[in-house]
């Protein structure tokens, strides 16, 4: 493959800067040394290949060539952009890419970390020591997503990561025109920076979630800023930093001219003035509302009417503004199969600070989704928004259960008005339909089967209903929306003033999702692997052997399959085929016991230990007889982000005795 000249001449100049970084001439002046030495002072015998030959040997040659790096030259076509098109969350770039001219594109470097003083005594930020936790930073601006490498926590986290971003124009037909000075300018997209903090058994907590204001930088005549930014905290903390990240922004290509620092302070703070009207007027409407709706019945004061949420930031939001219609492109191909992808997000209850009460927060979606892990409000938003996106008319309930506590689920309404109630944490689907209260009593049998006490209020991206009926019980309410008698609703107009598309750039649309980085295959088989050993040090410790049998754990496989089409659809699937096998796989006279189970997480030490507090498998993990052989099978199934569904069965068959 022929170099262009440019390349040609860039090779040149890195073997140049290498060459005299290594210090090469002193090294050949050695070599040349000893030939002529061991040639008793005869330069005549000297030649070039004698010399190349004595520097392979020395492994000059291969050091020179393992630091010489040339980026750019791939299969011979020159790369365009840093992104790479087919995934929406990209990895670390390299230090150098070749940059498509006609676009214009943000260069984000973060330098590294400062003053993160939680960890000045860990024993994991000194050298030589096992990394226990590891910070990842999260890059979301303009529907584009990043993620950097993992870093080990520390006072100074070395992250040294670089983002490509690429700014272009909004308007129709402009899309692929380079964007100038002052269509920068109106862009108001912030960036938004998550700091995932993942510890030893893999568990995530969210540190930070920051709005970065990158426009200062179109005041530098050099293109080029650099600056400090400082990451708050989340929730009670979010007042208090957790330390700093050193940043440098750079444009490219560099804009031919730069704007005056009073007219980018000027057009922030106008964007500013803009947004804290509409959300004046939206309070004085919501606060004329609320009055009307407790003058029908004054018992609605003690409905669960949210109008408002608090977010990672601590800011107070209009519940509105969380949901927004995603689409999941080639990732999830049916609404249900969304409801499985939200179910498998790990949930968790945050708890205040010396325990009490639970905190109230509505984590942001792109936290959300770059923790995997939040409670029953974030799950619901995210179903809803993906309903949404399938195209259903979906809301998100907010209640309470049975017992009381207090809960949020999304419900969707047909064409033809039928309500299904869709449990975000578990993938679950009931369909509702009233009770009379005045029929006869029900037996528990008839009785509803969804978890649902009461509801106070609905609302998606652009509606919000308040329940105006005698009883806010579910059992007996009508969902009938749009029935003044029923659900009082908010000014559509009004709610889309504050949570409309673009309105307000600090509640930006949901970002794409990422598909799944596992390769199912080989993490089914490590983690059966594991398990395995872990059964055998078990029984071994018990004083027992362990025989396994290949073909019966082959022939475990269709019931994890058929469990997990089950959790997608809903519907039973069939297994006589796995019922044939199991039956021929046992010879006459022995017994055969299986344990199915699933797990949201691949850690093999933590699924085995609670399979263990299980009567049934602890009996076949610790089965004992005559010709006993035990059998288990893993199967991984990805979902988009970090989500997963791992299935194990643990099985055994051994010779009865009469």
């Amino acid at each position: 493959m022929a170099l262009p000249p440019e390349k040609i001449a860039e090779l040149k100049q890195i073997i140049h800067s290498q060459v005299s970084q290594m210090d090469i001439h002193h090294q050949i002046r050695n070599v040349v040394s000893n030939i002529v030495s061991s040639s008793n002072g005869h330069a005549g015998t000297l030649n070039e290949a004698d010399i190349m030959n004595q520097l392979r040997q020395r492994g000059v040659v291969d050091e020179v060539m393992r630091h010489i790096q040339v980026d750019g030259v791939h299969n011979g076509k020159p790369a365009t952009h840093f992104a790479d098109t087919t995934s929406h969350v990209s990895h670390p770039l390299s230090k150098k890419a070749n940059i498509d001219p006609s676009r214009r594109h943000l260069y984000l470097l973060v330098q590294g970390g400062k003053a993160f003083l939680e960890h000045l005594e860990d024993p994991d930020s000194m050298p030589g020591q096992k990394v226990a936790a590891y910070f990842t930073l999260h890059v979301y601006f303009r529907n584009q997503r990043y993620k950097s490498r993992p870093v080990p926590c520390a006072v100074e986290p070395q992250f040294d990561e670089g983002f490509l971003l690429e700014l272009h124009k909004e308007s129709s037909g402009e899309a692929g025109k380079m964007a100038d000075i002052v269509s920068m300018l109106s862009m108001c997209d912030p960036i938004h920076l998550v700091l995932i903090k993942t510890d030893a058994v893999g568990d995530t907590s969210l540190l930070s979630s920051q709005y970065f204001e990158w426009r200062p930088l179109l005041t530098s005549k050099q293109g080029v800023m650099k600056t400090s930014v400082e990451m708050m905290g989340t929730g009670s903390e979010a007042h208090v930093p957790v330390g700093l990240l050193e940043l440098q922004l750079e444009l490219f290509p560099k804009p031919p001219q730069s704007l005056e620092e009073n007219v980018v302070r000027a057009q922030i703070e106008l964007e500013k003035s803009r947004q804290a009207e509409r959300e004046r007027m939206f309070l004085v409407y919501a606060k004329q509302w609320w009055k009307e709706y407790l003058q029908v019945r004054e018992s609605h004061s003690e409905r669960l009417v949210k109008m408002f949420a608090q977010d990672e930031n601590g800011f107070k939001r209009p519940v509105s503004s969380f949901v927004k219609p995603l689409r999941a492109g080639r990732l999830l191909d049916t609404p249900r199969q969304a409801a499985r992808f939200v179910a498998l997000m790990h949930h968790e209850k945050l708890q205040a600070l010396g325990g009490g009460d639970k905190v109230e927060q509505w984590t942001s979606t792109h936290a959300f989704l770059c923790r995997n892990r939040g409670d029953c409000e974030d799950h619901a938003v995210l179903l809803c928004s993906l309903l949404l996106g399938f195209g259903l008319d979906a809301y998100v309930c907010v209640g309470t259960k049975v017992k009381g506590s207090v809960h949020t689920w999304v419900m969707t309404v047909s064409a033809d008005g039928l309500i299904t109630f869709w449990e975000s944490l578990n993938g679950h689907r009931y369909v509702h339909e009233p009770i009379n209260p005045d029929a006869p009593p029900m037996s528990k049998l008839e009785r509803p089967r969804y978890p649902y006490k009461t509801v106070g209020c609905v609302f998606n991206h652009q509606s919000f209903f308040a329940n105006s009926q005698a009883t806010d019980s579910v059992e007996v309410c009508h969902f009938d929306l749009q029935n003044e008698a029923h659900w009082k609703s908010m000014s559509r107009d009004a709610v889309l003033s504050v949570c409309g598309s673009g309105v307000c750039p600090l509640w930006p649309v949901p970002p794409p999702l990422c598909p799944s980085t596992l390769d199912a295959a080989l993490v089914s088989s490590d983690l059966e692997q594991h398990l395995k050993v872990l059964v055998m040090e078990h029984r071994r410790d018990q004083g027992l052997t362990t025989s396994w049998d290949d073909h019966l754990s082959y022939v475990l496989t269709p019931a994890l399959a058929a469990y997990e089409t089950e959790r997608i659809t809903g519907i039973t699937a069939g297994n006589e085929e796995f019922q044939d096998a199991v039956r021929l796989a046992i010879p006459e006279g022995q017994t055969f016991k299986g344990y199915p189970i699933q797990f949201t997480h691949r850690n093999a030490r933590k699924a085995f230990t609670t399979c263990l507090r299980s009567p049934v498998c602890d009996e076949i993990i610790n089965c004992r007889g005559d010709q006993v052989k035990l059998a288990v099978r893993v199967r991984v199934y990805p979902y988009p982000e970090s989500a997963c569904a791992t299935w194990l069965m643990f099985a055994c068959k051994y010779k009865s005795i009469v």
